[in-house]
């Protein structure tokens, strides 16, 4: 396994089955956390390869807690995170407004490695109550139309990494795996990535799974989501396409109109004003384009408009709003 980490750190790459057994070395204690840094750092000097990708997220996938939600239709809707935009949470927000209109979701999320506030954090804040029980996630499943499975209670083996990676406070490709390893293993997703060479190696893997249709979003401004300040690149099974605000139905914004601010009660804020339909126009906006574009992506026959029209009902009718409540109000 040394042999390994001085290849990398000799800047060779590796191919899959290698890149899978470094970090099922990772994951078992294998490394201490010196060694673990290199490993690291290692990526963040150079770029990761497709079969590297492939092999790290087989080993998480291997070393996860699974999650069978009993033939629901989940889906998930996040980032990578690491884009350095510092927005409020707009898909923890987008999966609140997804739910309300009538989609199942399984959102996988964290705390904030690099940014302030991530999806577990702002959660937590706001009072729900971490599982990784199956009965707990289906229940939420079943009553609020979502479910929140917050990633160190399914991954317990990279508990070794987490405080490195704090450390660190830097994007790490394990940005790079998160969304690829919700341990509920979705049929669909919209990921959004934080630049375009790491939303073509996402496009490569999720080209080759069966029965998943996916959107891969990455905005050419920087951030790993929809954020209606310019264009942005999309990729599905159908190809690669780049649209801008008014070929998704709405105008452009501006950067500062939909930061996060500096606290979690803030961000928190933001996103409980959003649901109850009394958010910033803005905030409001890029929260509809977003679950719009994951509605599509659940069902590809659906308009434009009426995806945008799905979206802003479940904020106007209160029901985003009972999604989000239900989901906090529920008991372990």
């Amino acid at each position: 396994m040394i042999n390994l980490l001085n290849r990398l750190i000799d800047f060779e790459t590796l191919g899959k089955s290698e890149a899978k057994e470094v970090l099922l070395h990772m994951g078992s204690g294998g490394f201490n956390s010196a060694q673990m840094a290199a490993v690291l750092t290692v990526f963040m000097m150079r770029a990761i390869t497709v079969e590297e990708l492939e092999g790290f997220r087989d080993a998480m996938l291997e070393l996860c807690l699974a999650v069978d939600l009993d033939g629901v239709p989940a889906m998930d809707v996040c980032g990578t995170g690491g884009d350095g935009r510092d927005t409020f949470n707009i898909s923890t927000t987008s999966a609140f407004v997804i739910a309300g209109a009538g989609q199942p979701v399984a959102k996988h999320g964290n705390y904030g490695v690099s940014t302030i506030c991530g999806s577990s954090t702002v959660m937590e804040f706001l009072g729900l109550q971490f599982s990784n029980d199956v009965g707990t996630l289906r229940k939420q499943l079943d009553k609020a139309n979502i479910c929140f499975l917050h990633a160190p209670l399914f991954h317990p083996a990279m508990k070794l990494v987490g405080p490195i990676r704090k450390e660190l406070g830097m994007k790490t490709f394990f940005n790079m795996l998160g969304p690829m390893v919700n341990p509920s293993k979705p049929g669909l997703q919209m990921v959004g990535v934080f630049n375009l060479e790491l939303a073509r190696l996402y496009g490569y893997l999720y080209q080759q799974k069966k029965d998943f249709q996916f959107t891969i979003v990455h905005d050419l401004g920087g951030y790993d989501e929809i954020s209606l300040t310019g264009s942005v690149k999309l990729i599905n099974t159908q190809g690669e396409t780049m649209q801008s605000p008014s070929d998704l139905g709405f105008e452009t914004v501006v950067e500062s109109d939909i930061t996060g601010g500096k606290t979690v009660a803030v961000s928190a804020k933001t996103l409980t004003d959003v649901l109850q339909g009394r958010g910033e126009e803005a905030k409001t906006n890029v929260v509809l384009a977003n679950a719009a574009m994951a509605l599509q992506t659940a069902n590809p026959s659906l308009a434009k408009n009426d995806a945008i029209a799905r979206a802003k009902e479940s904020i106007d009718s209160g029901k985003a709003w009972k999604s989000f409540e239900t989901l906090l109000n529920l008991k372990n």
